[in-house]
């Protein structure tokens, strides 16, 4: 991979982004405030760059307990997206589903009736604000035939949006063998809900419902409090505590938090509260690159021109710990040199900037320009430098000792430091 050198003229006019990515910041008088939590697992992102703000154990597993629920919504959600149910589809409340998930299993329940059909826009209301399992089971039955092939669903959809370590054996989440998540996961489908589905995300944020005469309200404690929050979902089980995944916006900007391993439901509540508050005043926006703004030069092969300006396809922003002297860093990642014709538009690189030796934020960067193939005589000029830059790497390879290989050539590097 190469990294290529920022323009140094976009430093020298970036005024406060320069301050941000172009230099060592004066000491602050006090550095961010740290933060502590009584859950076994927890993890704060930021939503516009998935920067995460804080992580505790974020990658232990644990039984997910109705945060699975989260995944049974989405498998809802996306086929009535794509057409192939909707929110007027009625379902069949099957004797398994009552049984099991109503208000006989000991668990949560919107008190749906044996045999009864019920709309799917009643049905995610009892899934979503009364986290009832009979409406979790009776989704999974009239969506896969059984419960089981419903979980094997979940399993394939999560590894598409990017789960790489949660394994889902039902819709509700009742205890089962290996059925495992991660708060890092967890803070990954609440992304992926909120950004893909907006119009359905909404019900995380209704306050109550009632289905058979009978209204419960919402169980996320978050919603009751004055911080911003519009969702997500609670868990209990005994083995793993009180959970949530939760998110808030404040002026503008979301925050994830799930926390998991909880004593008590106050205790829940509290250190949820806890964390949000923290996330929105120990954090600051700052924008790096505006949208369509010129990031980097990169080099192009055989082009009529050796480069071509890189640019994000939207403003490139992170949360910066208030007072803090933390050093910051940018890269500009790209498989090269490019080979013309690069077309305007293309992506070619990615952004990567680190906070410490955190991974704060990724995003993709796109060609700002379209770059024609160059003429023979330009072509061949930049095969004989390729080659001689090759030759040259494996003489100083062979003098070091070591195996040289064909691959990409290293375009120079960029950094910006904080």
């Amino acid at each position: 991979m190469s990294e290529t050198r920022f323009r140094a003229a976009r430093w020298a006019l970036a005024g406060m982004l320069a301050a941000v990515l172009n230099a060592v910041l004066p000491p602050a008088p006090a550095r961010a405030q740290t933060f502590q939590t009584a859950a076994a697992h927890a993890i704060l992102v930021d939503a516009e760059s998935g920067s995460v703000l804080f992580e505790k154990a974020a990658d232990e597993p644990f039984s997910p307990a109705s945060m699975a629920k989260l995944m049974t919504a989405e498998i809802v959600f996306r086929a009535i997206k794509e057409g192939r149910l909707s929110m007027d589809t009625e379902f069949t409340v099957t004797e398994d589903a009552w049984r099991r998930g109503g208000a006989g299993g000991g668990g949560s329940s919107m008190f749906a009736q044996v045999n009864s059909r019920i709309k799917l826009s009643d049905l995610l209301r009892g899934l979503i604000v009364q986290s009832g399992n009979d409406a979790a089971i009776t989704i999974a039955e009239n969506m896969a035939g059984t419960e089981e092939a419903f979980a094997g669903m979940m399993n394939q959809r999560a590894k598409e949006i990017g789960l790489t370590r949660s394994t889902f054996r039902n819709a509700t989440g009742y205890s089962a063998p290996d059925q495992k998540v991660t708060a890092r996961d967890m803070a990954r489908i609440a992304q992926h809900l909120i950004d893909s589905y907006p119009e359905f995300y909404k019900i995380y944020s209704e306050r109550e419902f009632t289905w058979n005469k009978i209204k419960q309200q919402n169980r996320n404690p978050l919603l009751t409090l004055d911080i911003g929050a519009d969702g997500l979902k609670t868990g209990y089980l005994e083995e793993s505590g009180y959970a949530l995944t939760g998110s808030a916006v404040q002026n503008g900007q979301r925050l994830i938090m799930v926390v998991s391993g909880l004593k008590t439901a106050r205790d829940r509540a509290a250190e949820s509260r806890k964390m949000m508050e923290w996330g929105f005043r120990a954090f600051e926006p700052r924008q790096v690159f505006a949208a369509n703004e010129p990031v980097a030069d990169v080099s192009v092969f055989g082009g009529e021109k050796g480069s071509v300006p890189v640019v994000a396809n939207k403003p490139v922003r992170l949360l910066l710990p208030r007072g803090t002297s933390d050093r910051v860093t940018a890269k500009v990642v790209y498989q090269g040199p490019l080979v013309a014709p690069v077309e305007q538009g293309r992506e070619v690189g990615r952004l990567r900037v680190t906070r410490g030796d955190v991974l704060a934020l990724e995003q993709p960067l796109y060609a700002g320009e379209t770059v024609e193939a160059g003429t023979l005589s330009q072509r061949a000029l930049d095969a004989a430098m390729e080659v001689g830059t090759d030759l040259v790497r494996r003489a100083f390879e062979k003098a070091k000792g070591g195996n040289a290989s064909g691959g990409s050539s290293a375009a120079g590097t960029a950094n910006g430091n904080s």
